[in-house]
């Protein structure tokens, strides 16, 4: 394998995903060409914020690749990459927390806006939500929305199979301070490391030096905006966003 170019795997972080990807031999269904210039490709794309047409010949033609790697994020392949990397039955915590992403004009004019996964007209500005140190999960909830509201729509409207037991400790800050998202975490089995805020009447006591750590979720965001096609969003349907956040994820979980 020769020495990768700037953007591309690693000959070991190719090893790492190499068989977690469709289109191998023996699977049903049309063997993959090439996966590893395919997937290069779409780093290419989500390290430089370029657009798709401006993708290098040397990746294959830029209709082919986005297309499949649409055909990818709808189903599923790039999160069950991240899932499996991530799987940790000892992980102790996860951290909640919520950074603004700046959408481009150009991912406002799909049709249909919002009501057809877009960024919507006039909707400059997208909320995306990332738990653990290095993306132990991604959600893109609305914008505008409560973040302690957005965090327990998500674990009661979409639930999805457990992989792994469930952290014993959720951190997060006091914008998350709320009754309803403390009796969901407690209802997983896990304890509630969040400060009070203000407005509450009754202080409730926080494992403060748990706490201390919940500051990787910040680092994390500061990590993933290294990515210039998560520090501004180009793309129109939220399934292409949050697929290219799945896929930082994995990169910076690999390091």
């Amino acid at each position: 394998m020769p020495k990768p170019k700037r953007y591309e795997l690693s000959r070991e972080q190719w090893m790492r995903v190499e068989d977690l990807l469709p289109g191998r031999a023996g699977d049903p269904g049309r063997s993959g060409a090439d996966n590893l210039t395919f997937v290069n490709g779409v780093l290419w794309v989500l390290r430089s914020g370029a657009h798709w047409h401006d993708l290098p010949e040397r990746y294959g033609k830029w209709k082919s690749v986005h297309k499949r790697f649409t055909r990818w994020a709808k189903a599923g392949v790039w999160e069950r990459v991240f899932a499996h990397l991530i799987a940790d039955p000892d992980n102790d915590y996860v951290s909640l927390d919520s950074s603004l992403v700046r959408a481009h004009q150009q991912a406002a004019t799909g049709k249909g806006g919002g009501q057809k996964g877009g960024a919507g007209s006039g909707a400059f500005q997208r909320r995306t939500d990332d738990q653990d140190p290095y993306g132990r999960r991604c959600a893109r909830p609305p914008a505008q929305v409560d973040p302690h509201a957005g965090a327990a729509r998500r674990r009661t409207t979409r639930p999805s199979p457990p992989r792994r037991p469930f952290p014993r400790r959720v951190l997060a800050d006091k914008a998350y301070d709320s009754n309803s998202l403390r009796c969901l975490i407690a209802s997983m089995g896990a304890e509630a490391v969040i400060p009070c805020n203000p407005t509450r009447k009754q202080s409730i006591p926080y494992d403060f030096e748990a706490y201390k750590v919940r500051n990787t979720i910040e680092r994390c965001f500061n990590k993933l905006k290294h990515f210039r096609r998560i520090a501004t969003r180009f793309d129109r349907r939220a399934v292409h966003f949050l697929a290219f956040i799945q896929i930082a994820a994995a990169l910076l979980w690999m390091r």
